[in-house]
C-alpha cells in the first residue's frame, strides 16, 4: 500500500465524500480487505451508518464520537467479520437499532450480530434528509445486500465489488450463479456511482459491473480449459493451473472461488466431482 493511500484511508480520518456521506475506514488493512473496512455514515440530523466493521473500540468510538448523539440505525451489508462485529458495541454505545438481512450463514459469520428489524429486497429506510433503497444481491454470501442512496445517487455495494481486486466467493455461503446474476442485475441499475466497502469510489458503473462480469467469464472458461487439459484432476492441482496469472500467496483465497466456479459447472452439468477419486472432470464442451 502507498503513502497515498494509507493517507488517504488512514482511520483517523473522517473524509467527506459528497453533502451526505461521509467515511470512517476501519484499521484494518489486509490482503482480503485492501486499505480497510469502509464505514459510511450517511446524513447530518439523522445518520445512518453503513457497515460499522470490526470490533476496535477505537474505531467503534471514533464513530459514535462523529455521530454525536445523531445516530439513527447501523445497516449492514452482510455479517462478515471485517463487517458487522462492531455494530454491537455500537448499538452499546448509542443505542441505535441493527438492521441487515435475516439469513443466517452457515460458516464464516458474526454471532455477535442481533438484528432490531430486519431488511429484504425493496424495502426503504428514509429519513427526512434522504431514502435508501435495500436490494437483496446474494452470491458474495447468501444475506448480502446493498444499499441504493437516492441523493448523491450512490450504491454502497459492500463485498460486491472492490477497487482494484475482486472479492472471493466461498462456498457454501457463497454462490457463483448467484454472484453472476447479481452482478447482471447491478449492471442494468441507474446509478452514478459505486461506494464498496473497500477502496476508493467507482465511477462508471455499469461498465465496471460488466467489466467484473466478463472477468468471471474469462475465469470460468480457464476453468473449463483447464479441466479439458488435466481432468480428472485434484482442485488443488487445477487452481495452479486456472490460476496461474495470480501469486501463490493468494492460492488459498483462489480455492475458494475455484469450489465456487466448479459447484456452478457442477449445476449446469458442465463438470462433475468424483468423490472417490477426490477429482473434477469436464462431462462435456461449454461453449460461449
Amino acid at each position: 500500500m502507498t503513502a497515498e493511500v494509507r493517507q488517504e484511508f488512514n482511520p483517523l480520518r473522517v473524509v467527506q465524500l459528497a453533502p451526505l456521506v461521509r467515511r470512517i475506514t476501519a484499521p484494518n488493512p489486509g490482503m482480503m480487505t485492501g486499505p480497510g473496512t469502509n464505514c459510511f455514515l450517511i446524513g447530518n440530523k439523522q445518520i445512518t451508518v453503513i457497515d460499522p466493521g470490526p470490533p476496535d473500540v477505537e474505531h467503534v468510538q471514533r464513530i459514535a464520537d462523529y455521530c454525536d448523539g445523531a445516530l439513527h440505525q447501523i445497516l449492514v451489508t452482510h455479517t462478515h467479520p471485517d463487517h458487522s462485529p462492531a455494530a454491537k458495541l455500537l448499538k452499546q454505545l448509542t443505542g441505535a437499532p441493527l438492521l441487515g438481512s435475516p439469513i443466517e450463514l452457515s460458516t464464516i459469520y458474526d454471532e455477535t450480530f442481533k438484528l432490531d428489524q430486519p431488511l429484504a429486497e425493496g424495502d426503504r429506510v428514509t429519513t427526512d434528509e434522504y431514502s435508501i433503497e435495500v436490494m437483496h444481491t446474494p452470491g458474495h454470501v447468501a444475506n448480502h445486500l446493498c444499499y441504493r442512496l437516492n441523493e448523491p445517487n450512490w450504491l454502497f455495494a459492500g463485498d460486491m465489488v472492490m477497487d482494484g481486486s475482486t472479492v472471493v466467493i466461498a462456498p457454501p455461503d457463497g454462490d457463483m450463479a448467484d454472484y453472476m446474476a447479481s452482478l447482471e442485475r447491478l449492471k442494468n441499475e441507474q446509478i452514478d456511482a459505486i461506494a464498496p466497502a473497500h477502496g476508493r469510489l467507482i465511477e462508471s458503473p455499469a461498465r465496471f459491473f460488466q467489466s467484473m462480469i466478463d472477468h468471471r467469464g474469462r475465469r470460468e472458461q480457464k476453468v473449463i480449459a483447464g479441466l479439458q487439459a488435466l481432468g480428472p484432476v485434484a482442485i488443488d492441482q487445477l487452481v495452479l493451473n486456472v490460476y496461474d496469472d495470480v501469486p501463490e500467496v493468494l492460492h488459498g483465497a483462489a480455492l475458494l472461488s475455484l469450489q465456487a466456479h466448479l459447484d456452478k459447472l457442477r449445476q449446469e452439468k458442465v463438470a462433475d466431482f468424483s468423490p472417490d477419486q477426490n477429482s473434477w472432470q469436464l462431462l462435456t464442451r461449454k461453449n460461449g
